[in-house]
């Protein structure tokens, strides 16, 4: 099995898809990396061999932040965006969309769950 970066790959993908299960890795990214440790990107993660999976891990450890490094640094611009109390941050905080969406009638996800709000009880005479 092989394990980059904390993660383990599946053995039956081809090489350019099983990098894309490392977080900060896309298609793109891996057949840079595929590229630069002379691995060909058809090959399956099971036949890679002890030389090609230390040139992968050469290849992402001294081109790229990925993993818990990238995460963290993710986690800290979303604070440093908060602490300012830019509009971002505000958003960010009160966990609605960011990026201009209209929020009457979706962005379900960013919201949450529905929160019923109960009618006024009309007074009786």
């Amino acid at each position: 099995m092989a394990r980059i970066a904390g993660v383990d790959l599946p053995k039956n993908k081809r090489g350019v898809i099983g990098l894309t299960y490392i977080y900060g890795i896309g298609r793109s990214r891996s057949q840079k990396v595929l590229e630069q440790a002379n691995v060909d990107p058809n090959k399956r993660v099971q036949d890679w061999s002890d030389e090609d999976l230390a040139g992968i891990r050469g290849a992402i450890s001294s081109g790229f932040k990925v993993e818990g490094e990238l995460r963290s640094e993710t986690q800290m611009n979303i604070k440093r965006l908060m602490d300012i109390g830019c509009y971002r941050g505000i958003r960010h905080r009160t966990g609605l969309p960011l990026r201009g969406q209209r929020t009457k009638n979706n962005s379900r996800t960013r919201k949450g769950k529905r929160k019923t709000v109960a009618n006024k009880k009309k007074v009786t005479k």
